[in-house]
């Protein structure tokens, strides 16, 4: 084993290609920490972050004051121990969305160090599962989206190969979301499934007369109805209703969604590589959903959650949300409706430096040895 030697950060703030809106906001920009860790034998590993619209600043200020000191003459291919050991260093800001985000970063660039090392992709040095993973895309379901447009962009996905899209819910009344739904679903047909997502827009009562009212479109699942800490409400809402309840992308650790499996609150877990702290309790939450007979459809960053979803058996989609495509050499490889993981060694992105380096924000790069 070789220790680690250096570590680099800067920031990048990415701008969507698309207009984003959901119930509760729009999306303007990403805030995206990264990260290159090195150690005694020249060998880097490169991790990433993410917010949506704020929240970066901080993220790198943590890694700068606190964890990234934390890493210097550790062993790099101690893995699960520098987790571990960085959470306790921060226990007094777990669990929390800034912490688990900066654990993250540095979770996935150690991760991608070991990968390199052993001249292994991800998807095979965590697991080696899956050959490909089906994808459904939500680019053309925001909230904001006329019915017409909807429905061309779910015929594109499904002429395309892609088995599902998902359609962003929460219009004043549930009669909106009815009609924008049944227009799709009467285009598409019986077998295309329709994912929807109310991103934590509604309140108990009106998340079980939605899920009523959607009943009869047979759609995929009914994603963050719900506050996530609402996990009565979810038990209350999964208890009522025969429409998959999924959750995730806003929980931030692997004790949460022991919660919610244990009690019946969800039977989708859509964890977030990122908000969940990196691949190491990724990789606990998805073996635990196993357990308990619960597929992983993860939140977003499919560059990364490809290799993955590739990784574990319980993988049932891949959602389809471009992002660091200007960042990268290499756009993720899609056949026939579905994401191939990399055979390359290390996390399967090809990080384009130049882009990188040019795309950096002003004044928050820095090197801690």
């Amino acid at each position: 084993m070789a220790k680690i030697t250096r570590v680099e950060a800067l920031m990048v703030d990415l701008q969507p290609k698309v207009k984003r809106t959901d119930a509760i906001q729009s999306f303007v920009s990403q805030e995206t920490p990264i990260i290159r860790i090195y150690d005694a034998d020249g060998v880097v590993g490169t991790g990433y972050t993410y917010t949506i619209g704020t929240g970066g600043p901080s993220i790198m200020e943590l890694i700068r004051r606190t964890l990234g000191p934390a890493l210097i003459g550790r062993e790099s291919l101690e893995i699960e121990r520098i987790w571990r050991d960085l959470y306790f260093l921060t226990h007094a800001t777990t669990v929390g969305a800034i912490t688990s985000l900066a654990l993250a970063a540095i979770d996935t660039a150690l991760w991608d160090l070991k990968c390199r090392r052993h001249g292994e992709p991800l998807h095979r040095m965590a697991g080696g599962a899956q050959a490909r993973v089906p994808l459904y895309t939500t680019e053309g379901g925001w909230l904001h989206i006329d019915t017409p447009a909807l429905v061309d962009d779910a015929l594109q996905a499904k002429a395309k190969g892609f088995g599902g899209s998902k359609i962003k819910v929460g219009r004043p009344h549930v009669s909106e979301d009815v009609a924008r739904l049944q227009a799709v679903r009467e285009a598409v047909g019986p077998a295309f499934e329709i994912m929807t997502d109310a991103n934590q827009r509604f309140t108990i009562d009106e998340a079980i007369r939605r899920a009523r009212c959607l009943t009869p479109l047979d759609i995929a699942w009914f994603e963050e109805p719900l506050t996530a800490d609402d996990i009565n409400g979810h038990v209350r809402l999964s208890q009522s209703t025969t429409i998959p309840i999924a959750v995730g992308e806003s929980l931030y650790s692997h004790l949460h969604f022991r919660e919610y499996l244990e009690r019946g609150g969800c039977s989708i877990v859509q964890v977030d590589v990122a908000r969940i702290g990196g691949i190491t309790p990724w990789l606990k939450v998805a073996h635990l959903a196993e357990c308990f007979n619960v597929p992983v459809c993860p939140h977003f960053l499919m560059e990364l959650h490809v290799s993955l979803c590739a990784a574990v058996p319980n993988a049932r989609w891949v959602e389809y949300i471009p992002q660091i495509d200007s960042l990268t050499t290499e756009v993720m490889k899609i056949e026939d409706g579905h994401a191939i993981p990399s055979d390359e060694p290390g996390l399967g992105i090809a990080w384009d430096v130049q882009a990188i380096a040019k795309a950096t924000v002003p004044g928050s790069d820095f090197t801690l040895t």
